[in-house]
């Protein structure tokens, strides 16, 4: 049996197996609220909100556009494991404060803990602030989404040897994420999330360790990149390093206000288990971004012929040399593909989730406890990425890229999650003046061809504004805002 052949039928066991989940998923709902569909009824353990966490976090992005970035710019891209410890280190200023006020008061999306914080209808601008965060939230959603749907095309076409092309994998696995999502909800997801962080992190491994049996070492690969690429293995200067401490506080900072990462909060069983999956989250960055990106590093005397608009087949072109020669490594191959596949799917899955929940109830204004709240936030999850389809189809922009244009947009939300669940002093207008301001900043630079000053991202110089306005705002205008 070829490799196309088999990574079909692995992908067909794959499907029939998330149909399966999907359906036990859905007998065991406890009743059709919102809560039980987007949250799986509050009831996530450690181990189970640990790898949905996992795969939530590490999907087509890291699987697909890390080798990618690594492959384009060499060794410099190893602080790409600092831009995912960041994450963590984030995520302990904002979990343990809004875990219990999220479980005490009900919160189901990211716009509920802005209400409860400045008041909705109350407090100057607390409403449109909800709307401007949700917003922005929703587009940066859907740019996440857009990634993992050229990623899973890309994968599709790859691995099962053109027998299914990128146009069909975008659709054809879009429309069966779309069945999977309204089934299952957050309790299929998280299920599912359990085996495919277990299968990824296996799979990575064993392509690792082909890479660096068939390549030498590490000091073999080094010295082959070297040769070929001499800019690979410079040392950066200080534009570059700018640019490292730009992008650790980007993907720190924006990466926590994701939608189903602050949902997962929400959904976390106690204390205890939040704060477990998180201490186990601190080591997946060694396990998983610090391999993807000595993969991408180690394929560039492997794959020195492609250029850098195809960064992102670099993984599943080493997986097709690796399963050329068949047997072993034909079948880890297809392991690190559906592993690769289920990691992108599970992503797509948390996307559409959040996405229903926050077009149904914080731009709508639905009530979160009301069950047809959970039925029009699946119409909108289905609109949406009937939308998105034709989007992903244009195969222009990179991964990476998709990241950082995403965060430069999220990262602008930061001082209504971060900032206000510690200074009970900010205000509602001072927040969406910030907010606005920063958005317009961030976006104008990045039109303009300044994507980067001095190696510093848009955003991250949109966000210092936006502070700084939501900083002297609140000290100046009289406090209204808070409940």
């Amino acid at each position: 049996m070829s490799f196309g052949e088999l990574g079909t039928l692995a992908l067909v066991i794959y499907l029939v197996a998330l149909t399966t989940i999907a359906e036990i998923a859905r007998r065991a709902r406890v009743d059709t609220s919102p809560s039980d569909h987007f949250l799986a009824g509050r009831n996530l353990g450690t181990m189970v909100l640990f790898l949905t966490l996992y795969a939530t976090a590490y999907s087509g992005n890291s699987l697909l556009g890390y080798p990618g970035r690594a492959y384009v710019s060499g060794y410099s891209f190893i602080m790409s494991t600092g831009f995912m410890m960041s994450i963590i280190v984030v995520f302990h200023v904002l979990a343990p404060k809004l875990r219990p006020v999220a479980k005490s008061h009900g919160f189901v999306t990211p716009g509920d803990w802005i209400r409860h914080r400045f008041g909705s209808g109350h407090a100057r601008g607390a409403r449109p602030l909800v709307l401007a965060v949700a917003g922005l939230m929703s587009i940066a959603l859907m740019n996440f989404l857009l990634a993992q749907l050229k990623a899973m095309g890309q994968v599709a076409s790859v691995v099962t040897g053109g027998a299914v092309p990128y146009e069909v994998g975008v659709a054809g696995l879009a429309g069966f994420i779309l069945f999977y999502e309204t089934r299952g909800g957050m309790r299929a997801v998280a299920w599912t999330d359990a085996a495919q962080g277990i299968l990824m992190l296996v799979g990575l491994a064993t392509l690792f360790a082909w890479i660096l049996g068939g390549s030498g070492g590490m000091e073999a690969i080094t010295l082959a990149v070297s040769e070929l690429r001499p800019d690979a293995v410079a040392v950066p200067d200080a534009i570059a390093c700018a640019g490292w401490f730009s992008t650790i506080a980007l993907l720190g900072l924006g990466s926590v206000i994701y939608p189903q990462a602050i949902q997962r909060i929400y959904a976390a069983r106690d204390g205890r288990s939040l704060a477990n999956s998180f201490a186990l989250m601190c080591f997946m960055p060694l396990a998983t971004t610090m391999v993807v990106t000595l993969i991408g590093i180690a394929a560039i005397p492997i794959l020195s012929d492609l250029g850098a608009h195809q960064s992102d087949e670099v993984l599943p072109r080493l997986l097709a040399q690796w399963a050329a020669p068949g047997g072993a490594g034909q079948i880890g191959a297809v392991v690190v593909f559906v592993g690769a596949l289920a990691a992108i799917m599970s992503t797509a899955d948390s996307c559409l989730l959040s996405l229903g929940a926050m077009m149904a109830g914080d731009l709508l204004g639905n009530s979160g406890s009301d069950p047809a709240t959970a039925v029009r936030g699946k119409r909108f999850a289905a609109l949406l990425l009937v939308a998105m389809i034709p989007l992903a189809l244009f195969e222009g922009l990179s991964l990476w890229r998709l990241i950082e244009l995403k965060m430069e947009l999220l990262i602008q939300c930061v001082p209504a999650f971060l900032l206000a669940i510690h200074w009970r002093d900010q205000r509602a207008d001072a927040t969406l003046a910030g907010l606005v301001v920063g958005t317009l900043l961030s976006v104008g630079l990045t039109f303009t061809d300044h994507s980067r000053i001095l190696g510093v991202h848009a955003g991250i110089i949109g966000l210092g504004v936006n502070t700084l306005i939501v900083v002297v705002g609140s000290k100046i205008l009289k406090d209204d805002s808070v409940v």
